[in-house]
């Protein structure tokens, strides 16, 4: 990429189009589900994918047990459909070594998706019941709601924002692991955005809590939508003051300051990686990386 353009972001830019004046209207809908629609084959939220690595789409009029359909939208003249799993999924994103291989083989605008299929689908499946009054809710608007008859209550799916930041000091960056990474595996630092806090205070305060460095200069440069199970993270870069680290080791197992020489150099090598193990390519934190070389060229 060069400076000034935007990079292409894994789980975005997808081709469908969400059609929301049809999610209210029952009709229009129950219409779609009797002509030509497609429902989006997944093994609970693993995606099928045929011989080309491409997902795998079935007429909803040949699947015999539906349950809750979730209207994603309409692709290539057609609605397409995916079936709320019986249950959601809250394990970490690195647990799911078969959706990864998955991931891989699946072009870009199948990825993106399938990404936003699984966040919606995990969230119906995880959110059942009424936050409200505990009532057993149902599925409205198409899936893009749930309703509880008991209170009338509604709820919409939920998407939580996460800062991930990369932090400058001196011409290094700083990159940190978590115990559950892969042997090796360094990343950009990121935590959830708290109620109260703007983006630029959340990297702020995660960066002090985890590293104990404070940073100015808090610059936001793009933004990835990551289904597992629902995050938007909010990519960031920030200035440190000094190079000395507290690491919270509750949080982190071991931060570094790393050099542009060794981030090229991981990058290049990918999981042979002699200083450090990347972020998975489809990851954010990839592409920030790959980022911060290239403001380093202009």
């Amino acid at each position: 990429m060069s400076a000034g353009t935007a990079p292409a972001i894994a789980f975005t830019g997808q081709r469908i189009d969400r059609a929301d004046a049809i999610r209210s209207d029952p009709a229009r809908v129950a219409a779609l589900l009797a002509g030509d629609a497609l429902l989006l084959d997944l093994a609970g939220l693993v995606p099928q994918l045929d011989g080309a690595g491409q997902l795998l789409w079935h007429p909803v009029s040949d699947v015999a047990e539906r349950g809750e359909l979730v209207f994603l939208g309409l692709l290539d003249g057609r609605a397409r459909f995916a079936a709320v799993p019986a249950q959601g999924d809250a394990d970490p994103a690195l647990t799911h070594r078969h959706v990864w291989d998955a991931i891989t083989l699946l072009r870009a605008q199948d990825l993106a998706l399938y990404g936003g299929a699984r966040s919606l689908l995990d969230w119906h499946a995880r959110h059942r019941f009424c936050a409200r009054c505990g009532h057993a809710t149902a599925l409205a608007k198409a899936g893009w709601q749930r309703d509880c008859p008991h209170c009338q209550a509604s709820h919409f799916p939920r998407v939580d924002p996460v800062v991930i930041m990369l932090v400058e000091h001196d011409g290094r960056l700083l990159l940190g692991r978590q115990a559950r990474f892969p042997p090796g595996r360094y990343s950009a630092l990121a935590g959830f955005v708290e109620p109260g806090e703007s983006v630029e205070e959340a990297v702020a305060r995660e960066v002090l809590e985890e590293a104990g460095l404070r940073v100015t200069d808090v610059r936001y440069l793009f933004s990835q939508p990551w289904p597992f199970p629902s995050q938007l993270m909010l990519a960031c870069v920030a200035r440190a003051g000094s190079d000395e680290l507290v690491i919270d080791t509750a949080e982190l197992e071991d931060a570094r300051w790393f050099t542009r020489e060794e981030v090229a150099g991981a990058l290049a090598q990918g999981d042979a990686g002699t200083s450090f193990i990347p972020p998975p390519a489809q990851a954010v934190a990839a592409t920030m990386l790959r980022w911060w070389l290239e403001e380093a060229r202009a």
